[in-house]
Protein backbone atom coordinates (compact mmCIF):
# COMPACT_ATOMS: atom_id res chain seq x y z
CA UNK A 1 0.00 0.00 0.00
CA UNK A 2 1.04 3.60 -0.45
CA UNK A 3 0.95 5.75 2.46
CA UNK A 4 1.38 9.37 3.48
CA UNK A 5 1.71 10.08 6.58
CA UNK A 6 0.87 13.97 7.04
CA UNK A 7 2.34 15.62 10.01
CA UNK A 8 5.57 13.01 10.84
CA UNK A 9 6.71 14.58 14.40
CA UNK A 10 7.17 11.94 16.81
CA UNK A 11 4.20 9.61 16.65
CA UNK A 12 4.16 10.21 12.41
CA UNK A 13 7.48 8.98 11.80
CA UNK A 14 7.18 6.31 14.69
CA UNK A 15 4.00 4.85 12.37
CA UNK A 16 5.10 5.98 9.19
CA UNK A 17 8.17 4.12 9.94
CA UNK A 18 7.22 1.01 11.14
CA UNK A 19 4.59 0.75 7.81
CA UNK A 20 8.10 1.56 5.81
CA UNK A 21 9.22 -1.80 6.57
CA UNK A 22 6.48 -3.05 4.31
CA UNK A 23 4.67 -0.56 2.70
CA UNK A 24 5.60 2.51 -0.06
CA UNK A 25 5.89 5.36 2.51
CA UNK A 26 5.80 9.23 2.43
CA UNK A 27 6.55 10.92 5.70
CA UNK A 28 5.65 14.59 5.27
CA UNK A 29 7.16 17.22 7.84
CA UNK A 30 9.64 19.29 8.87
CA UNK A 31 13.47 19.96 7.84
CA UNK A 32 15.95 19.50 9.70
CA UNK A 33 13.76 15.62 10.51
CA UNK A 34 12.90 15.18 6.84
CA UNK A 35 16.34 16.07 5.29
CA UNK A 36 18.37 13.97 7.86
CA UNK A 37 15.50 10.96 6.68
CA UNK A 38 16.49 11.64 3.19
CA UNK A 39 20.01 11.65 3.58
CA UNK A 40 20.34 8.74 6.44
CA UNK A 41 16.72 7.08 6.69
CA UNK A 42 14.90 7.30 10.09
CA UNK A 43 16.32 5.42 13.11
CA UNK A 44 13.57 3.69 15.53
CA UNK A 45 14.78 2.65 18.54
CA UNK A 46 13.79 1.71 22.88
CA UNK A 47 10.81 -0.95 22.77
CA UNK A 48 11.10 -1.77 18.47
CA UNK A 49 14.27 -1.52 16.43
CA UNK A 50 14.32 -0.50 13.08
CA UNK A 51 16.16 1.24 10.27
CA UNK A 52 14.15 1.90 7.40
CA UNK A 53 13.93 4.50 4.63
CA UNK A 54 10.75 6.43 3.56
CA UNK A 55 10.60 9.10 1.49
CA UNK A 56 11.16 12.32 3.38
CA UNK A 57 9.27 15.82 2.09
CA UNK A 58 8.39 19.17 3.46
CA UNK A 59 5.51 20.06 1.25
CA UNK A 60 2.85 17.76 1.20
CA UNK A 61 0.76 19.61 -1.68
CA UNK A 62 -0.34 17.33 -4.90
CA UNK A 63 0.85 14.01 -3.46
CA UNK A 64 -1.27 11.07 -4.42
CA UNK A 65 -1.48 7.84 -2.22
CA UNK A 66 -3.79 4.85 -0.92
CA UNK A 67 -3.66 6.19 2.40
CA UNK A 68 -3.16 9.30 3.99
CA UNK A 69 -2.42 9.07 7.87
CA UNK A 70 -2.83 12.48 9.72
CA UNK A 71 -0.21 13.23 12.67
CA UNK A 72 0.01 16.78 13.02
CA UNK A 73 -1.18 18.49 16.11
CA UNK A 74 -4.83 19.23 16.56
CA UNK A 75 -4.57 22.99 15.72
CA UNK A 76 -2.72 21.96 12.64
CA UNK A 77 -5.60 20.58 11.34
CA UNK A 78 -6.96 22.66 8.89
CA UNK A 79 -3.71 23.28 7.41
CA UNK A 80 -3.25 19.63 7.09
CA UNK A 81 -7.13 19.26 5.44
CA UNK A 82 -5.90 22.08 2.68
CA UNK A 83 -2.68 20.39 1.71
CA UNK A 84 -4.27 17.03 0.96
CA UNK A 85 -7.51 18.41 -0.26
CA UNK A 86 -4.65 19.31 -3.19
CA UNK A 87 -3.94 15.50 -3.97
CA UNK A 88 -5.61 12.33 -4.17
CA UNK A 89 -6.42 10.10 -2.12
CA UNK A 90 -8.25 6.73 -1.62
CA UNK A 91 -8.78 7.00 2.67
CA UNK A 92 -7.68 9.88 5.31
CA UNK A 93 -7.47 8.60 8.58
CA UNK A 94 -6.65 10.90 11.95
CA UNK A 95 -4.50 9.21 14.63
CA UNK A 96 -4.41 12.43 16.30
CA UNK A 97 -5.39 13.88 19.63
CA UNK A 98 -8.72 15.22 20.22
CA UNK A 99 -11.98 14.73 17.45
CA UNK A 100 -10.70 16.01 14.72
CA UNK A 101 -12.18 14.21 11.84
CA UNK A 102 -15.58 15.77 11.48
CA UNK A 103 -12.96 18.90 10.45
CA UNK A 104 -11.11 16.74 7.79
CA UNK A 105 -14.61 15.38 6.32
CA UNK A 106 -15.62 18.94 5.68
CA UNK A 107 -12.58 19.97 3.46
CA UNK A 108 -12.11 16.43 1.89
CA UNK A 109 -13.69 14.30 -0.30
CA UNK A 110 -12.12 10.50 0.29
CA UNK A 111 -13.53 8.61 3.06
CA UNK A 112 -12.06 9.72 6.27
CA UNK A 113 -11.61 6.95 8.92
CA UNK A 114 -11.02 7.48 12.46
CA UNK A 115 -8.44 6.09 14.20
CA UNK A 116 -6.81 5.61 17.54
CA UNK A 117 -2.78 5.37 18.89
CA UNK A 118 -1.68 3.73 21.66
CA UNK A 119 2.00 4.02 20.64
CA UNK A 120 4.11 6.22 22.84
CA UNK A 121 6.82 7.94 20.79
CA UNK A 122 9.38 10.31 21.78
CA UNK A 123 10.93 12.40 19.37
CA UNK A 124 15.20 12.30 20.10
CA UNK A 125 17.45 14.06 17.32
CA UNK A 126 16.84 14.42 13.67
CA UNK A 127 16.47 11.25 11.80
CA UNK A 128 15.78 9.28 15.09
CA UNK A 129 12.47 8.71 17.21
CA UNK A 130 12.30 6.05 20.36
CA UNK A 131 9.34 3.78 20.49
CA UNK A 132 8.59 4.03 24.55
CA UNK A 133 5.90 1.67 24.50
CA UNK A 134 4.20 -1.10 21.99
CA UNK A 135 0.53 0.24 21.78
CA UNK A 136 -2.68 -0.62 19.53
CA UNK A 137 -3.42 1.31 16.63
CA UNK A 138 -7.52 1.35 15.98
CA UNK A 139 -9.45 1.86 12.66
CA UNK A 140 -13.15 1.99 11.94
CA UNK A 141 -15.39 4.07 9.99
CA UNK A 142 -16.04 7.69 12.00
CA UNK A 143 -19.69 6.71 12.32
CA UNK A 144 -19.55 3.03 13.21
CA UNK A 145 -20.00 -0.55 11.46
CA UNK A 146 -18.35 -2.66 9.71
CA UNK A 147 -16.13 -1.20 6.60
CA UNK A 148 -14.60 -3.18 4.00
CA UNK A 149 -11.73 0.12 3.39
CA UNK A 150 -11.12 -0.06 7.14
CA UNK A 151 -10.14 -3.48 7.11
CA UNK A 152 -8.21 -3.11 4.07
CA UNK A 153 -5.93 -0.47 5.74
CA UNK A 154 -6.26 -2.45 9.15
CA UNK A 155 -4.63 -5.45 6.77
CA UNK A 156 -2.03 -3.23 5.62
CA UNK A 157 -0.80 -2.14 9.44
CA UNK A 158 -0.79 -6.02 10.64
CA UNK A 159 1.51 -6.79 7.57
CA UNK A 160 3.85 -3.98 8.87
CA UNK A 161 4.00 -5.75 12.05
CA UNK A 162 1.67 -2.90 13.85
CA UNK A 163 -0.74 -4.22 16.48
CA UNK A 164 -4.21 -3.25 15.20
CA UNK A 165 -7.71 -3.80 15.68
CA UNK A 166 -10.48 -2.62 13.20
CA UNK A 167 -13.71 -1.89 15.45
CA UNK A 168 -17.39 -1.36 14.36
CA UNK A 169 -17.57 0.60 17.81
CA UNK A 170 -15.47 3.99 16.80
CA UNK A 171 -18.25 6.59 18.15
CA UNK A 172 -17.44 4.78 21.52
CA UNK A 173 -13.59 4.64 21.10
CA UNK A 174 -13.39 8.30 20.02
CA UNK A 175 -15.14 9.17 23.06
CA UNK A 176 -12.52 6.84 25.29
CA UNK A 177 -9.95 8.70 23.08
CA UNK A 178 -11.21 12.03 23.90
CA UNK A 179 -11.52 10.99 28.16
CA UNK A 180 -7.64 9.11 28.11
CA UNK A 181 -6.73 13.03 26.56
CA UNK A 182 -8.24 14.68 28.68
CA UNK A 183 -8.05 12.70 31.90
CA UNK A 184 -4.10 12.51 31.70
CA UNK A 185 -2.73 15.47 29.35
CA UNK A 186 -3.85 18.56 31.62
CA UNK A 187 -3.32 17.30 34.88
CA UNK A 188 0.17 16.13 34.26
CA UNK A 189 1.44 19.03 32.32
CA UNK A 190 0.43 21.37 34.78
CA UNK A 191 1.79 19.24 37.38
CA UNK A 192 4.88 17.89 35.20
CA UNK A 193 5.05 14.63 36.16
CA UNK A 194 4.59 11.15 33.58
CA UNK A 195 1.45 9.83 33.39
CA UNK A 196 1.30 7.02 36.23
CA UNK A 197 3.01 9.70 38.45
CA UNK A 198 -0.23 12.02 37.59
CA UNK A 199 -2.50 9.17 38.66
CA UNK A 200 -1.04 8.05 41.61
CA UNK A 201 -0.91 11.23 42.94
CA UNK A 202 -3.11 14.14 44.22
CA UNK A 203 -3.61 14.66 40.21
CA UNK A 204 -5.70 11.42 39.82
CA UNK A 205 -8.80 13.50 41.39
CA UNK A 206 -8.93 15.69 39.21
CA UNK A 207 -7.99 13.38 36.02
CA UNK A 208 -10.76 10.74 37.38
CA UNK A 209 -13.27 13.31 37.34
CA UNK A 210 -12.37 15.08 33.77
CA UNK A 211 -12.80 11.22 32.47
CA UNK A 212 -16.42 11.44 34.29
CA UNK A 213 -16.96 14.65 32.35
CA UNK A 214 -16.38 13.14 29.12
CA UNK A 215 -18.46 10.12 30.11
CA UNK A 216 -21.40 11.75 31.21
CA UNK A 217 -21.10 13.82 27.28
CA UNK A 218 -20.61 10.78 25.65
CA UNK A 219 -24.08 9.09 27.26
CA UNK A 220 -26.23 12.84 26.56
CA UNK A 221 -24.48 12.29 22.94
CA UNK A 222 -26.25 8.63 23.13
CA UNK A 223 -22.73 7.16 22.42
CA UNK A 224 -22.23 4.39 24.89
CA UNK A 225 -19.74 4.98 27.30
CA UNK A 226 -20.43 6.13 30.61
CA UNK A 227 -18.23 7.21 33.66
CA UNK A 228 -16.66 3.84 35.06
CA UNK A 229 -15.72 3.03 31.66
CA UNK A 230 -14.45 6.12 30.75
CA UNK A 231 -12.06 6.26 34.24
CA UNK A 232 -11.35 2.37 33.27
CA UNK A 233 -10.05 3.24 29.91
CA UNK A 234 -7.59 6.42 31.73
CA UNK A 235 -6.48 4.08 34.80
CA UNK A 236 -5.08 1.64 31.94
CA UNK A 237 -3.65 3.99 29.56
CA UNK A 238 -1.86 5.53 33.06
CA UNK A 239 -0.90 2.15 33.95
CA UNK A 240 0.02 1.09 30.48
CA UNK A 241 2.41 4.17 30.40
CA UNK A 242 3.48 4.71 33.52
CA UNK A 243 7.00 6.09 32.73
CA UNK A 244 5.67 8.42 30.37
CA UNK A 245 5.00 11.73 29.83
CA UNK A 246 2.14 13.00 27.77
CA UNK A 247 2.44 14.93 24.69
CA UNK A 248 0.52 18.32 26.41
CA UNK A 249 3.26 17.73 29.49
CA UNK A 250 6.00 17.60 26.49
CA UNK A 251 4.87 20.93 24.80
CA UNK A 252 4.48 22.67 28.20
CA UNK A 253 8.21 21.46 28.70
CA UNK A 254 8.85 22.82 25.81
CA UNK A 255 7.63 25.83 25.72
CA UNK A 256 5.27 25.07 23.09
CA UNK A 257 1.24 25.46 21.91
CA UNK A 258 -0.52 22.64 23.83
CA UNK A 259 -3.70 20.94 21.91
CA UNK A 260 -6.13 21.94 25.07
CA UNK A 261 -8.42 23.57 22.23
CA UNK A 262 -8.80 20.39 20.66
CA UNK A 263 -9.54 18.02 23.87
CA UNK A 264 -10.75 20.26 26.81
CA UNK A 265 -12.70 22.27 24.03
CA UNK A 266 -14.15 19.55 22.45
CA UNK A 267 -15.76 18.34 25.74
CA UNK A 268 -16.99 21.68 26.74
CA UNK A 269 -18.63 22.32 23.66
CA UNK A 270 -20.55 19.66 23.34
CA UNK A 271 -21.01 19.65 27.06
CA UNK A 272 -22.56 22.85 26.53
CA UNK A 273 -24.78 22.04 23.44
CA UNK A 274 -25.78 18.71 25.10
CA UNK A 275 -26.62 20.60 28.69
CA UNK A 276 -24.06 18.56 30.81
CA UNK A 277 -21.42 20.09 33.54
CA UNK A 278 -18.14 19.49 32.79
CA UNK A 279 -16.43 22.40 35.25
CA UNK A 280 -13.50 19.97 35.69
CA UNK A 281 -12.52 20.19 31.96
CA UNK A 282 -13.26 23.76 31.72
CA UNK A 283 -10.83 24.62 34.56
CA UNK A 284 -8.05 22.46 33.47
CA UNK A 285 -8.42 24.20 29.86
CA UNK A 286 -8.41 27.66 31.40
CA UNK A 287 -5.32 26.50 33.71
CA UNK A 288 -3.70 25.30 30.31
CA UNK A 289 -4.55 28.42 28.60
CA UNK A 290 -3.57 30.84 30.71
CA UNK A 291 -0.39 29.13 30.79
CA UNK A 292 0.11 29.55 26.77
CA UNK A 293 -0.54 33.47 27.26
CA UNK A 294 1.89 33.84 29.87
CA UNK A 295 4.15 31.60 27.29
CA UNK A 296 3.32 33.63 24.93
CA UNK A 297 2.47 30.39 22.64
CA UNK A 298 -1.40 31.15 22.36
CA UNK A 299 -2.06 33.32 18.58
CA UNK A 300 -2.98 36.24 19.69
CA UNK A 301 -2.84 36.05 23.35
CA UNK A 302 -6.64 34.27 23.18
CA UNK A 303 -7.96 33.00 26.90
CA UNK A 304 -11.07 31.89 25.29
CA UNK A 305 -11.82 28.23 23.53
CA UNK A 306 -11.50 27.94 19.93
CA UNK A 307 -14.95 26.83 18.04
CA UNK A 308 -14.24 23.53 16.31
CA UNK A 309 -15.14 23.88 12.56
Amino acid sequence: MEVLVYGAGALGSLVGGLLARTHEVTLVGRDPHMRRIRESGLRIDGEIDAHVRPSALTDGTHRSADLAVVTTKAYDTDAAARALATGEYDAVCSLQNGLTEERLVAALDPTVLAGTASYGARFVEPGRVTCTGVGEVVIGALSGGDDPLAKRVGRAFDEAGIETTVAADMPRRRYEKLAVNAGINGPSALARLSNGATLDGPGGEAAREAAREVGRVARADEVALGETAAVDAVERVATDTAANRSSMCEDVAAGRRTEADAIYGAVTERADRLGVSAPTCRTIASLIRAWEVGAGVRPGGDTQKTAEK
